[in-house]
């Protein structure tokens, strides 16, 4: 048997190959992350041995970098261990006195770590579970960019028409009337110079006539006593209409991302859903990050995967009473977890009773609501483990 340890780069991997005394047969082969990089490793492991299955392959799970490689190795019938770093990284510690890293001692490490056999698989997710992780990070992206176009918005009428918050408050800006209005005329100039009837057919088109003469008049007055910025506004305007109609883009793509997600939940129909405070959304994060639940043979470790497990400090005498959030696993399903725990605090007699409790002994909301997601975990377990529906049992 051949232990094949590779080094996962961006454009370029390294490969060593050890055998089973230990004796290194090839090292810091490196190749381009393309197909023919992918057959030069090939053509070079087959100068060892013709059968794939006389090679054990591991390789870190960096980024998204490793997935073409392992895509191109499975397909060439190569058994493969996916590691997380940390596990190389402890390897590493134990192993070396000096602190030497580089690609090609990394390689031989994992070829090693392959060998010893002293590592747990980073198991992969199938490819619905893979899918849906996709697109929820993608749209977790949407979301962000879209947030940080409505922080830019706000800014630029801040400086251009700082009393339009009042007639539309920070949510209702965003808002289909208030876009169609800002798009139009975006200056208080050029609301004034636009009757009220007007501007009330403009807002009623765009909101289906639940925004009206009301919120014109109301624009108008503003305007017409406007402190804002009166120079360079045709850079302002240009900018304010720029920065609407990518908004306007940003939340048709997310709403079509999310058609997709519900879609596929639905083809899954996972008990996930069954839980209070978790829709299509939440329960697609929720499954992606996890992908298959059977890799957590117990609750504690969806907890500290989803790295809201308390922090350990302890050294000689001192032992810390104030412990915080790891925060070491997965950050998309960390956020999922504490979002569904906010409804589910709420919604949930059992859970709600449970953060009540906590409120009562004192703990922060947040505190209480860390510890209503911990208990989360541990139901997301039990109904994903045996693929039962939720209960509520009092």
């Amino acid at each position: 048997m051949f232990y094949l340890g590779i080094d996962i780069g961006k454009r370029t991997h390294v490969a060593s190959v050890m055998d089973e005394e230990g004796k290194i047969v090839l090292k810091g082969f490196s190749f381009p992350n393309s197909s023919e990089g992918g057959h030069s490793l090939l053509t070079r492991l087959r100068t060892i041995s013709d059968d794939p299955a006389h090679f054990l392959t591991g390789m870190e799970a960096t980024g998204h970098y490793w997935l073409a490689l392992f895509s191109f190795l499975e397909n060439a019938d190569y058994f493969i261990h996916v590691i997380n770093p940390i596990q190389t990284d402890g390897w590493r510690k134990g192993t070396e006195i000096r602190k030497r890293k580089t690609d090609i001692i990394d390689s031989v490490l994992i070829a090693d770590l392959i060998r010893y056999g002293s590592f747990e698989d980073t198991t992969l997710a199938n490819e619905d579970m893979f899918s849906l992780r996709q697109l929820t990070r993608y749209r977790s992206y949407l979301v962000g960019t879209a947030g940080d176009f409505k922080r830019k918005i706000i800014a630029v009428l801040d400086q251009v028409f700082p009393e339009y918050n009042t007639v539309f408050s920070k949510v209702g800006v965003f808002g289909k009337a208030s876009k169609a209005a800002l798009l139009e005329y975006s200056t208080p100039d050029a609301f004034n110079e636009v009757t009220a009837d007007m501007l009330a057919e403009t807002l009623g088109l765009a909101s289906r006539n639940r925004v009206g003469l009301i919120k014109a008049e109301a624009l108008k007055k503003v305007a017409s006593n406007s402190f804002g910025i009166r120079f360079a506004q045709d850079a302002f305007t240009f900018q304010l209409r720029s920065m609407i109609e990518q908004l306007n883009f940003l939340e048709t793509q997310i709403k079509q991302v999310e058609d997709e997600i519900k879609q596929l939940m639905d083809s899954i129909d996972s008990v996930v859903e069954t839980i209070p405070g978790i829709g299509p959304v939440t329960g697609a994060t929720i499954l992606g990050e996890i992908g298959d639940i059977h890799k957590f043979s117990n609750p504690k470790k969806l907890v500290a995967y989803a790295g809201i497990d308390a922090s350990v400090s302890q050294s000689g005498q001192f032992d810390a009473t104030h412990n915080v959030m790891s925060k070491r696993g997965s950050p998309y399903l960390r956020k999922a977890l504490f979002q569904a725990a906010l409804v589910a605090s709420r919604s949930d007699p059992v859970l709600k009773a449970f953060y009540d409790k906590k409120r009562s002994e004192g703990k922060h909301h947040l505190t209480a609501v860390g510890a209503v997601s911990r208990k989360l975990c541990n139901i997301i377990h039990a109904i994903l483990t045996k693929n039962e529906p939720y209960e509520i049992r009092t």
